[in-house]
């Protein structure tokens, strides 16, 4: 069976209630994926490291009662996960706040297991994280998780990387730049947004932002209700739905489509195809509070388009 790694952080997540009070949960960019990528029946585990606390064990019970793989989470003695906070608008635009400089996952590159860890890459068939998750390691940090994706795709594994970017991740634009470069380099998909790399690369129009992403499979997100896909030098353009319900919170948006879009593509669709599954998940997901939707409202699976040849399937 197909088997896909999503690495990054979980944290404690602090929403908007009624009276100006907040409602507890978990989430985090590929956690967020790693769930709807199981909902959508894909084998999934989580690689990240958590604390010894009881919101750690919590969390933990939750990734398996949604069917996410845990036998890689390291577990840290004394430490705790972060926490962040969202506030909403009127429109559903959200705004982050984060508590997560000593986060028991920061450290995940940095422990006796981490080599063991590193190595269990080559033994999945895709590899995915965002730039959240290499923004939360030091230098040497990032250099490990990079080596350690080029020796798994050797070996077979696919790379898929979100450029989810949040500017107060990083220490300055340059080293942002930078670590996108190599991302991208060691990536067989890449799942971005104008959103995403605009901040980076300002001015820049939709054509030479795909420029910069060198892998032969691409989806840039636009700032319309659109994407543009990318496959082997052909590029489409992709609508997407109509929203008719009203956007409450765009939390996990991005998170969403990937995890839709990376579930149609394993099942043989092609990427246009893929791309419609991930708007469409998406256009669900922005109509409810908080990162994860409830499961009764995720939309039905689409029967697959298949893929003209197996070089198109991660």
């Amino acid at each position: 069976m197909t088997k896909v790694a999503c690495i990054g952080e979980c944290m404690i997540e602090l929403k908007q209630a009624e009276g100006g009070l907040f409602s507890r949960g978990f989430g985090g960019d590929t956690l967020n994926t790693a769930v709807y990528l199981a909902r959508l029946g894909v084998d999934v585990d989580y690689i990240t490291a958590l604390g010894d606390d009881s919101l750690s064990d919590e969390m933990i019970a939750g990734w398996a009662a949604e069917g996410v793989g845990t036998g890689r989470v390291a577990r840290l003695n004394g430490k705790l996960p972060g926490i962040y906070m969202i506030q909403t608008d009127q429109f559903g635009d959200r705004r982050f706040f984060h508590w997560r400089e000593s986060a028991a996952a920061r450290s995940l590159m940095d422990l006796p297991a981490t080599d063991d860890i590193l190595e269990s890459l080559a033994t999945y068939d895709v590899v995915y994280l965002s730039a959240i998750t290499l923004s939360i390691y030091s230098a040497q940090g990032r250099a490990k998780l990079i080596g350690a994706l080029q020796r798994a795709r050797k070996g077979g594994a696919r790379i898929a990387f979100d450029t989810n970017f949040r500017a107060r991740g990083w220490p300055d634009p340059d080293v942002a730049r930078t670590v996108f470069d190599e991302a991208f380099a060691a990536s067989d998909i890449v799942l971005a947004s104008t959103e995403d790399l605009l901040p980076l690369y300002p001015y820049e129009s939709d054509e030479q932002l795909m420029a910069r992403i060198h892998c032969s499979e691409a989806v840039l997100k636009l700032l319309q209700p659109a994407s543009i896909v990318r496959l082997e030098g052909v590029s489409r353009q992709v609508r997407a739905e109509p929203v008719t319900r009203p956007v409450v919170d765009t939390t996990a948006a991005g998170d969403s489509f990937s995890a839709a879009y990376i579930a149609a593509r394993l099942a043989g669709t092609e990427p246009v195809e893929a791309a419609r599954a991930g708007h469409r998940l998406a256009g669900v997901v922005v109509c409810y509070p908080g990162a994860i939707i409830p499961r009764s409202a995720m939309p039905a699976k689409p029967a697959p388009v298949p893929a003209t040849s197996r070089k198109a399937s991660p």
